[in-house]
């Protein structure tokens, strides 16, 4: 990996972290939502992440394709993560009954969103420190550069 790897695989992180916080925002502002264009009540929202597959033509990679020739096995790990798709759980949400609701069914029973307020926090906590792990990943590897050019300077 080159110099700037770690910056790029990290910069990866913070996009894909950052995706995740938007989708959880959405489910948290959408808990409440009976009624969705598509029909029926709003389903959770969720982020599937995939590797990054290794492209020496983009990227710092390409500077530094040659050094990494020589140990190919190594050459797909720590080349951070892309979004793949955002999923929806199509899992039933609660129904409560409230007859007077203009979404209640023909029994009095309204469907409420599948979305779990507290375990969309806790995802929501992780995503954060994930995103803050990755920031102080980059200001670490910026440390280290500025560093080794002020060895050239001495």
């Amino acid at each position: 990996m080159s110099m700037f790897g770690g910056i790029d695989t990290s910069a990866s992180g913070l996009t894909a972290e950052r995706l995740r916080m938007d989708v959880i925002s959405n489910n948290l502002a959408n808990a409440n939502t009976t009624r969705t264009p598509e029909g029926g009540a709003y389903h959770r929202r969720y982020v599937v992440f995939q590797p990054r597959e290794y492209d020496e033509q983009k990227g710092f990679g390409f500077f530094m394709a040659n050094a990494l020739r020589k140990n190919r096995k190594n050459r797909d790990r720590g080349n951070g993560v892309r979004a793949l798709r955002i999923e929806e759980d199509r899992r039933p949400g609660p129904l409560v009954y409230d007859p007077g609701h203009p979404d209640a069914n023909a029994e009095g029973y309204v469907e409420r969103p599948n979305v779990n307020a507290v375990a969309e926090m806790v995802d929501l906590i992780t995503a954060s420190r994930a995103y803050e792990a990755n920031v102080t990943a980059i200001n670490a590897a910026k440390a280290m550069a500025t560093q080794a050019l002020d060895i050239g300077k001495s």
